[in-house]
């Protein structure tokens, strides 16, 4: 192991590497990580995603949306507004359809609940961090490291 170097008020100085990856931080990110994925939020988004890969009606609309997508590029490198403004609403119709079907729109808010919880998590962490770093600020205020 590497000798630890002190600066001149005697405290530990630390590599980036060794400051940004710390062991133990990693190993409870990895924790935090794994009780995320295990929560409900993400296990009913992993059976809805399941559902709409086996349901033919969703992966049809799915790939005609694509295909639609694809033509309005073609006919925008054409400077063809009439086929474009034509075929996105084609694809507004075919989304209507799409989102119509429960497991999708199911699936849809349970996208925006897992983000919803990691803000949250990221904002707790954010906040935690924020006001340790505060509170030690201002206890450092005035103590220099000779006194």
């Amino acid at each position: 192991m590497a000798e630890q170097k002190y600066n001149d008020c005697g405290m530990e100085l630390y590599t980036n590497t060794e400051m940004i990856v710390g062991e133990d931080i990693l190993a409870k990110a990895k924790e935090l990580a794994e009780m995320l994925a295990t929560s409900n939020e993400v296990q009913f988004f992993q059976q809805a995603e399941k559902q709409i890969a086996g349901n033919d009606q969703i992966q049809t609309l799915i790939s005609a949306i694509k295909k639609k997508q694809k033509e309005i590029v073609a006919f925008e490198s054409f400077q063809n507004q009439k086929m474009v403004d034509k075929i996105e609403g084609e694809i507004e119709e075919l989304q209507d359809q799409l989102d119509s079907i429960p497991i999708v729109s199911q699936f849809k808010q349970s996208q925006e609940d897992i983000n919803y919880l990691l803000q949250l998590v990221m904002g707790v962490i954010r906040d935690s961090i924020s006001e340790k770093i505060n509170v030690e600020e201002a206890d450092a205020v005035g103590s220099g490291c000779s006194e």
